[in-house]
């Protein structure tokens, strides 16, 4: 009687069993050869970019994210500065997303990452961080650069680049950004990509889409970016429509009387980019009527704190675009709809010292005296607005398969 395992298996069998063995083998020991060349194919730079833990950062979830500076002008000493957060599940399936704020002189690490849709918020006292969990990284690997140069963290070795500031070279820059970062991200090349902003974005977004979308065109020159669309949010788009609405705005919610509506459609040409001195004289006195509201959100309570960041937000803001005649500066729709004072909350944290070095960035040896702040108001004076109407980029890039979403919330203008 046969007893069970005692069986020898025939020497053909024998030898199956050993070429599976060896197939196995060689198949897990090319896996692991290519992960390995996977992971070293990535530029080291990369996870020494890897943010492990922010001062104050909730313990969970777990958030995979990182930070650090990218060159787009090696000559200059031009470098721009990023915080990348990986989507929460299966980032390798989910979309690539710039974001990019306006004012033009505006943060997005700031406003964007820090206030709106990224992961981590500040909190109310600025000194540590919860999480969003309303933030886009849930369907999006999610992309902030502070834009253009001067803004928050990102520097430029050569001050006279600051005359150059327009949309053009914003939009090379970032353009430069962009494929400077996919080179170092390299595993996020081939994933669908999306641009989004809001505010003067609405210049940045559309205008840095066309870039790439005309050089993806000729992939033998330029890198090839799987652009899908873009996303502006209260978008800065056509100077005749923006301040015929801001002014009809302003009567419709009572901000301004009827009489000073009915002056200013008689005083007022918005299709001509320079104004008349009647119409400075008229759309500053509505400026001046916002100095009891928040600009921003006349829904909103006002920020009665004394820092000097509410320069950008509030009363400080209405009064600067009062007294200066040049119409660029009365272009400053930077934010809307959060707690007026967190701008205070946001510049507290990331002036700390123990946060920029976990963060990689630093503002020491640049100028004397400088502190990272939401907004650089010197970027918005020295601006050299020149376009007028972004519609026609809307109009190429939507025959050329683009999609594109436009949104606008109330209590905004």
């Amino acid at each position: 009687m046969q007893k069970i395992g005692t069986k020898m298996a025939n020497p053909s069998s024998k030898k199956c069993l050993f070429l599976s063995l060896l197939s196995m083998f060689l198949f897990l020991q090319c896996m692991t050869t290519c992960i390995k060349a996977s992971q070293e194919e990535y530029p080291k730079s990369q996870e020494s970019d890897r943010v492990i833990n922010l001062p104050g950062q909730p313990t969970s979830p777990s958030i995979s994210q990182f930070s650090g500076y990218i060159n787009v002008n090696q000559h200059h000493g031009r470098a721009l500065f990023y915080w990348f957060f990986q989507a929460q599940s299966q980032w390798s399936n989910k979309p690539l997303l710039l974001w990019l704020n306006g004012g033009p002189g505006c943060s997005s690490v700031g406003y964007g990452a820090a206030a709106e849709l990224g992961p981590l918020r500040v909190n109310k006292n600025g000194v540590g961080l919860h999480f969003n969990k309303y933030a886009w990284n849930k369907e999006a690997n999610l992309l902030f650069v502070e834009s253009p140069v001067g803004v928050g963290f990102s520097y430029t070795n050569t001050s006279s680049d600051f005359t150059k500031l327009d949309d053009g070279f914003v939009a090379e820059d970032a353009y430069n950004f962009l494929v400077n970062w996919l080179q170092r991200f390299p595993q996020f090349k081939t994933h669908d990509f999306f641009i989004a902003g809001e505010s003067y974005a609405g210049h940045y977004v559309p205008q840095l889409a066309e870039l790439v979308y005309d050089r993806n065109k000729d992939t033998s020159k330029y890198l090839k970016i799987n652009l899908k669309g873009f996303i502006v949010g209260n978008p800065e788009t056509d100077d005749y429509y923006d301040y015929k609405g801001l002014l009809e705005y302003a009567w419709s919610h009572t901000v301004v009387t009827d009489q000073h509506y009915d002056k200013a459609k008689q005083v007022c040409d918005f299709k001509s980019p320079n104004w008349s001195s009647e119409c400075n004289i008229v759309m500053n006195q509505l400026f001046e009527k916002y100095n009891e509201i928040d600009i921003y959100n006349i829904y909103a309570p006002k920020c009665l704190t004394n820092s000097t960041s509410s320069l950008a937000h509030s009363s400080d803001s209405v009064n600067s675009l009062a007294k200066v005649s040049d119409y660029r500066l009365r272009r400053m729709r930077i934010f809307g709809g959060y707690d007026p004072c967190f701008s205070d909350y946001i510049e507290e944290y990331f002036n700390r010292e123990d946060v920029q070095s976990s963060l990689h960035a630093s503002i020491k040896g640049r100028t004397t005296n400088v502190k990272w702040k939401v907004c650089n108001g010197s970027i918005l004076a020295e601006y050299n607005d020149t376009v007028f109407s972004i519609l026609p980029i809307y109009t190429k890039l939507s025959k050329g398969g683009l999609k594109i979403w436009v949104y606008r919330l109330e209590g905004e203008w």
